[in-house]
């Protein structure tokens, strides 16, 4: 089948997943990083770690080096973190209280606004003037605690984005949690299959048996929105877990979840290594709220049980999607939304390059 018929938005009432040969077949991972992630405001840091000037972090974005500082005036400065000399690493690792950027190939020296300051032994070049060369910068954007970055020259506005989310969930504010552990695992499965299973409860019942006697599945419900879609539901049954309240599961095109309980936040980032694996990285923010806090172990157990069930649902899924006798099945419009609103804006990402 021609790219264009795959490639085509169909109704909810009507749709098809999205077809199997863009979740094993190699080649499409290059086209989604230059047509989705570079496109995309990617989840690249927590405020907490460039608080003052001179705080810096490396990150791999899109699969290209990004730097993110914290500069004199309290700014934040995103840039490719590759030396204008023979492009070698600004810096290696994440740092505090740096007073510049020094390259670790040959020892240039840039200001924290990306301003190559010195370069060690060159005065013998010709036409050789330090005040051009200048670090290329890309977007940043700091929002309820979290920093994110975008390679586009003219991305989406941020605003246009992530519009109403803050407002959605108040009283909570993200950005009075404190960081407290990262956990990453590598999935045997396209970074889509993680994804699509994130985004609809159809499963609940089936995989997580635990998580269906604390959500209400007959409230689950899924809203979309241009750039995100958010699935909620009460919480129930679950003393000692999650509290009192409502759960929050926002997803941010392409691959940023932000999962909201009573006093926490997970982000998650799904991050492709490879046609057929693909890193997660769950991070884990509390308020200071002694209820909460004597929560968290168990909170934290039970969301390692609810990650093993998707992880091998996920690799289960992938080896389905590779065997050859699977092309794409028709939605549930009751329980799958989400699912066809990110493919849909994946559709349109592919269409892009015919």
């Amino acid at each position: 089948m021609a790219l264009q018929e795959h490639c085509r938005l169909y109704p909810l009432e009507e749709a098809y997943a999205l077809h199997a040969s863009f979740y094993s077949d190699p080649q499409w991972l290059v086209l989604e990083q230059q047509e989705v992630f570079a496109r995309s405001w990617q989840l690249a840091a927590h405020s907490g770690d460039l608080q003052q000037a001179g705080d810096h972090v490396v990150c791999d974005i899109a699969g290209k080096p990004i730097l993110i500082v914290r500069n004199a005036d309290k700014m934040l400065n995103a840039f490719y973190n590759v030396c204008r000399h023979r492009a070698g690493p600004i810096a290696t690792c994440n740092g505090k209280a740096a007073k510049a950027l020094h390259c670790g190939y040959h020892g240039w020296t840039y200001t924290l606004d990306g301003q190559l300051r010195s370069a060690t032994e060159m005065q013998g070049a010709c036409n050789f003037n330090v005040e051009k060369i200048q670090l290329p910068k890309v977007h940043v954007h700091e929002w309820q605690g979290l920093v994110f970055v975008a390679l586009a020259d003219e991305p989406t506005p941020f605003a246009d984005v992530f519009k109403g989310i803050a407002e959605r969930i108040q009283p909570i504010d993200l950005s009075a949690m404190r960081f407290a552990k990262r956990d990453t695992y590598t999935i045997a499965c396209n970074w889509k299959v993680y994804i699509d299973n994130f985004l609809e409860g159809y499963h609940l019942p089936f995989v997580h048996p635990g998580l269906s006697k604390v959500l209400d599945y007959r409230a689950y419900d899924t809203e979309l929105y241009d750039w995100f879609s958010l699935q909620h539901s009460p919480l129930r049954n679950n003393d000692g877990i999650y509290g009192d309240g409502h759960a929050f599961y926002y997803f941010i095109y392409p691959n940023i979840m932000l999962n909201i309980t009573p006093g926490r936040l997970q982000t998650n980032r799904i991050i492709p290594l490879g046609h057929d694996r693909c890193i997660v990285e769950f991070d884990y923010y509390y308020t200071d709220d002694p209820e909460v806090q004597m929560r968290v172990q168990n909170e934290q157990a039970f969301s390692d049980e609810i990650q093993a069930e998707d992880i091998g649902i996920c690799e289960h899924v992938q080896k389905g999607l590779a065997s050859g006798s699977y092309s794409a099945g028709r939605l549930n419009p009751k329980r799958e939304s989400g699912v066809w609103h990110f493919q849909n804006l994946l559709r349109t990402a592919y269409a892009r390059t015919t």
